[in-house]
């Protein structure tokens, strides 16, 4: 049994979904319930909690599926990360919340992350700076495809691109409504720098999720509500909060669906080399029409 997270590989599934605060388990496990989940009795209360790891494990789609809490930060998740792996688990997904640094990207909406800037510490105990924090490519196509049907007819809309993660939710990020309003020479004007590179949001965990994922051989990605636009003001309200955490746990509860139900038809290779079979998907379609224009015009 993993010293930290206090579970065996009996009481976690093998697809598990990471929100950092322990209190938004139990709300990812209602909402898994009522799309017909089960939950599973592993501890005294239905839960194991240890330190800011809490876990609860479900039977959904026949499929055990877990909900582990990181806490906050790269250091923490890694080691949620870290001992879940070495208990079976083989699909991860952060579902979190964020600030934008983009104006079209609005306070309601949710990012799926494709890739992440690595201002984070934790990450580079795993690769050099240089190696990119990359999703998995067919947890991303997983996201996207449910974002895409979750949205649909709403008031909100999805976006996939680049977030930044860094150590600090206060000087890493240039908010100046810290202690002492002090952001460190180095940091100021970072926010206008990677506004200016395209990068979509500020969060504290994303890459060390991909990181990881990459190096040590899982299938990793994130998604996360976009609680407050950093442009217009640096903290969140409350009433915000809860609307937003529901429309990203619904993208990550049905991206999940989509990768088990993926899994189980053989559309999708499990192997963790990234290979996938595109012919069996939507975008096999498609290819296939290009191919056929391709070799027309040969």
């Amino acid at each position: 049994m993993p010293f930290h997270i206090g579970v065996s590989p009996k009481q976690i599934g093998k697809y598990v979904l990471l929100p950092g605060d322990p209190g938004r388990v139990e709300k990812i496990a209602e909402y898994i319930k009522g799309c017909g989940g089960k939950l599973e009795k592993i501890g005294r209360d239905n839960w194991i909690s240890n330190r800011e790891f809490t876990t609860m494990t479900m039977k959904f789609n026949d499929t055990r599926v877990s909900i582990v809490s990181t806490g906050i930060g790269g250091s923490s998740t890694s080691i949620a990360m870290e001992e879940l792996m070495q208990i079976g688990a083989h699909t991860m997904i952060r579902v979190g919340s964020t600030g934008s640094i983009q104006s079209y990207v609005q306070t309601g909406d949710v990012i799926i992350t494709s890739g992440s800037v690595r201002l984070d510490g934790a990450s580079k105990d795993l690769a050099p700076v240089e190696y990119p924090a990359v999703a998995h490519p067919i947890v991303l196509m997983a996201l996207i495809d449910a974002a895409e049907k979750v949205s649909k007819g709403k008031d909100w809309t999805y976006h996939v691109g680049i977030t930044a993660s860094c150590d600090t939710f206060y000087q890493g990020q240039c908010r100046t409504d810290s202690f002492t309003g002090y952001i460190p020479k180095r940091l100021q004007s970072t926010i206008d720098e990677w506004n200016r590179l395209n990068v979509l949001n500020y969060e504290m965990e994303t890459s060390t999720v991909l990181t990881l994922g990459n190096v040590f051989g899982a299938r990793t990605g994130a998604v996360e509500g976009v609680i407050v636009s950093r442009l217009e003001k640096e903290m969140p309200e409350g009433a915000v909060i809860k609307d937003v955490e529901e429309r990203a746990i619904e993208v990550a509860v049905v991206g999940l669906k989509n990768l088990i139900r993926w899994d189980k038809t053989k559309k999708i290779d499990l192997s963790i080399d990234n290979r996938y079979v595109p012919k069996n998907l939507e975008c096999g379609k498609f290819l296939k029409k290009y191919k056929k224009k391709v070799e027309k015009k040969i």
